[in-house]
């Protein structure tokens, strides 16, 4: 004796010949053909670079970032130069991947010396690619080593020196006892790019007191003293 099989519960039951089940089929199938693996859509050859780096500002003390977009499959390897020298991934550089096209390169602690022209290479089995830019660095105007007390004797040579720093370079002032020196060729002062030298020639009683350094850029300023007196 034969059973009589169960009826679908209400809802289950699909007619292959409804024009909206057979719609539903073939956006299903179209759908299915149009996901295919990233690899898979990606084609082999060398790397190139979509998004080309930019120069950065580095500011004494921060990090800056380095970034560009590239395409290479197979994955790339990727080396980073400062300067023309291989820059190792560490605490003071870091190679960064954020994404299968992203590549970066984080300078952190940032130092004067870090200023230069950085080069990305991208290398596969296919070929390779490079792309540079600068990091510039800003450094806050510094007086690095003040001038020494000096006492000198009437008529002789008197020479203050400062050490200095700063990125963009600082200006520079000397004062004596508060107020700008106003120079002449007996009492004259030179800017290089890491001091600055105020001369007092012919040294006269007057040219005794106080006199100060000030260095400024857009980052910051400073100062340093030294008494000078004439004997």
């Amino acid at each position: 004796m034969s059973r009589a099989k169960a009826a679908p519960p209400p809802g289950c039951l699909l007619n292959i010949n409804d024009p909206q089940v057979q719609e539903a089929a073939i956006r299903i199938q179209a759908s299915y053909r149009g996901h295919r693996s990233r690899k898979e859509m990606r084609e082999k050859g060398p790397p190139k670079i979509l998004q080309e780096l930019k120069d950065v500002v580095l500011v004494e003390g921060s990090a800056a970032k380095l970034e560009c977009r590239v395409s290479a499959f197979p994955d790339p390897f990727i080396v980073w130069y400062k300067d023309g020298k291989e820059l190792k991934d560490g605490p003071k550089y870091r190679y960064v991947f954020e994404d299968p096209d992203f590549v970066a390169l984080v300078v952190r602690d940032g130092v004067l010396a870090d200023l230069g022209k950085y080069t990305v290479t991208i290398k596969n089995p296919f070929g390779q690619t490079s792309g540079s830019a600068c990091i510039l660095v800003e450094v806050p105007a510094k007086v690095s080593k003040g001038p020494d007390n000096i006492k000198a004797k009437r008529g002789t040579t008197v020479v203050l020196k400062a050490e200095i720093s700063g990125e963009p370079p600082p200006d520079v002032a000397w004062l004596k006892d508060g107020d700008d020196i106003e120079e002449d060729a007996r009492l004259f002062f030179d800017v290089g790019d890491t001091n600055t030298i105020l001369t007092i020639k012919h040294a006269k009683l007057s040219d005794a007191g106080k006199y100060e350094v000030f260095v400024e850029n857009i980052l910051g300023t400073d100062q340093s003293f030294a008494r000078v007196d004439i004997l």
